[in-house]
């Protein structure tokens, strides 16, 4: 079994910080003061962020996705880069609107980055 992790993703496409809190699972990355001190501090060069989805095929962002995505986009003030990667996939989730919940999904390139999110991941038993 997998279990979610994510990474804060520079505007050079290079990791900035891995979010791996203790009390994820295969179903939830909770939010942490720690990750979002991060944010706050490199507002100015973040590209995105990225999260596992547990299993293979096209994820899709969750209602607590898009609800995380619209709230820390309007309090930093800036459009950010939503990638959701699962075992074999991975799509980018970017706000199209009009209203704040609407993202749109596309299927993105695999950056350097992937694969290491998904062996913290536990994808593949490590």
């Amino acid at each position: 079994m997998s279990n979610e992790a994510g990474v804060l993703v520079g505007t050079d496409g290079l990791p900035i910080h891995w979010h791996v809190p203790y009390e994820r699972t295969a179903v939830l990355l909770p939010d942490s003061r720690d990750l979002w001190d991060v944010m706050w501090e490199f507002r100015d060069s973040i590209l995105g962020f990225a999260h596992s989805h547990p299993g293979q095929g096209i994820p899709s962002p969750s209602q607590t996705d898009l609800t995380t995505f619209a709230a820390i986009e309007a309090a930093l003030g800036i459009r950010l880069h939503w990638w959701i990667t699962s075992e074999d996939f991975i799509i980018d989730c970017v706000w199209k609107g009009p209203d704040k919940y609407s993202y749109s999904s596309v299927p993105s390139i695999e950056y350097d980055w992937v694969g290491e999110l998904r062996r913290i991941s536990d994808y593949f038993g490590v």
